[in-house]
């Protein structure tokens, strides 16, 4: 036995033993369930207690025991699935004195069991199943947290979520409705002829974003590829091909920190709309969050960690330059001046290095100075084009390009552009991005020939958008952590 394993772990391998003694199995696999807690709870609902008694309602049920009381030759268990939970009322005479005592003996909170039986109400007034039949499905060896709500250390809970979601309802909560979300953004996009598609999480170039890849390699071809850090470029790909309504919802992964708002591996959601721009992604995104808070709330207005947020468009629109001049106090004007730049960056803490053109400076000023002040919801415009390599240019400002970001309550959600399509303006961007990457910028944009191929064969003019999947779930769980909408987040390891 496992040298670290405690008394009540061995005295539950021995009940296990000694259901295996008597003939039994401690984890058989043959037993079939009909019901589900709540359905046996719906079938009684508005029931008194005699018209229940007379209906005989027969129900069978499996799940964890979450509570347990023995009275000698009566016990009840609470027995929780996924719906709910249900009181049981075992009682020897009813399931057999055999069965009774081995029962009561050998089973006991956190096991997995199963019953059969006739639906009743209590004197207390409790709905609950008059046992005929009772049956341990799954032996739990290790307990749960004492008192069953005793798992209190955040960091174990997030390395221990087996448990966590065991003992914390509001736990499962939150990824309960993490899926409704996901579900609710998948028919939002098809019902607007969006192609649900699936591109290379493995990729033989890291592009489509500013990150550090992952690295892995490949035996049989011999070659490294790279965890995907963003699907766009794939994506785009196929709108040269002739999808044009494409999205994706799936992984990315980047090779940095670990924050309340970062995990190295992550969920969003990429689509990209031909014959759009991203003043049509602003609307779309508008109607998107507005009614998916209505689908969840009933209402556009929620609260985050005790802070309103209402998504009832039109949301805000102002430019890079202007949220560092309003945040920063700073006259805007002077925001094109580079010497002014370097000067600002340098008295709110920024280390300007050689190569940081006046564009990449001003967007290191606007998120330290301006980002976190944003309550919003709001869509940040007229990004510089030489922090923008994937962006179309503005037609009558080509330093800037025609772009957003959603900013909510301090926090990037979301990132769109109208998408650059001349393979000619690309591979400049490229080589500049070459460039930047020689000096030291592990995070600049590699030389994509394949891409530039495809964008060689024609793209047609359209826009795309990147929203946070995990950041939006916290927005609408009210969670103030990442890792809190993360099933299994990433740690350190143990010990």
């Amino acid at each position: 036995m496992k040298e670290d394993w405690n008394d009540l772990i061995r005295e539950r391998i021995r009940k296990g033993e000694e259901i295996r003694n008597s003939g039994g199995n401690p984890y058989p696999n043959d037993q079939k369930v009909g019901w589900t807690t709540a359905a046996a709870c719906r079938a009684a609902e508005g029931l008194s207690g005699d018209e229940l008694a007379g209906k005989k309602i027969r129900v069978d049920i499996a799940g964890r025991i979450v509570a347990s009381r023995g009275f000698g030759k009566a016990a009840f268990v609470v027995i929780a699935d996924r719906t709910g939970k249900l009181q049981a009322y075992v009682r020897k005479d009813k399931v057999g004195s055999e069965a009774y005592d081995l029962f009561l003996k050998t089973t006991e909170v956190g096991d997995i069991a199963w019953c059969e039986g006739t639906l009743f109400i209590t004197r207390t007034g409790e709905l609950t199943v008059e046992a005929e039949r009772v049956r341990l499905l799954s032996k739990a060896i290790r307990p749960l947290p004492e008192k069953w709500h005793g798992l209190q250390d955040v960091e174990t809970r997030y390395r221990q979520r087996y448990v966590d979601l065991i003992v914390n309802e509001k736990v499962r909560e939150v990824f309960r409705r993490r899926a409704e979300i996901i579900a609710w953004i998948r028919s939002f996009l098809s019902e607007r002829d969006f192609i649900e598609v699936e591109t290379p999480m493995m990729q033989p170039m890291a592009g489509g974003a500013a990150a550090r890849p992952f690295v892995t390699r490949h035996n049989a071809l011999d070659m490294d590829l790279y965890l995907r850090i963003a699907p766009e470029l794939y994506l785009k790909r196929l709108l040269v091909g002739g999808f044009e309504r494409v999205f994706e919802i799936n992984r990315n992964f980047r090779n940095e920190g670990i924050s309340t708002q970062h995990n190295p591996e992550f969920t969003m959601v990429e689509f990209y709309q031909a014959y759009a721009t991203y003043e049509d992604l602003m609307r779309l995104t508008e109607e998107m969050v507005s009614g998916l808070a209505l689908s969840l709330f009933g209402t556009t207005e929620l609260s985050y960690q005790g802070e309103k947020i209402d998504f009832a468009p039109p949301w805000e629109r102002i430019t890079v330059s202007a949220a560092v001049a309003r945040y920063g106090d700073v006259p805007q004007d002077r925001l094109a001046d580079a010497e002014y730049l370097r000067e600002l960056a340098g008295s709110v803490g920024i280390a300007v290095k050689k190569d940081w053109s006046p564009g990449k400076i001003l967007v290191e000023i606007f998120e330290v100075v301006a980002e976190r002040k944003i309550r919003g919801p709001a869509f940040v415009t007229e990004y510089p084009m030489d922090v923008s390599p994937l962006a179309r240019r503005n037609d009558l400002r080509p330093g800037i390009v025609d772009r957003f970001e959603l900013i909510v309550l301090g926090r990037e959600i979301a990132n769109a552009f109208s998408e650059l399509n001349d393979p000619l303006d690309q591979r400049k961007r490229f080589e500049e991005q070459l460039r930047l990457r020689e000096g030291g910028d592990e995070e600049a944009h590699a030389m994509d020939e394949d891409f530039l191929r495809a964008l060689e064969h024609g793209m047609p003019p359209a826009a795309g958008e990147g929203i946070g999947i995990d950041r939006l779930v916290m927005l609408f769980t009210d969670s103030p952590s990442i890792r809190d909408v993360i099933l299994f987040p990433q740690l350190r390891k143990e010990g």
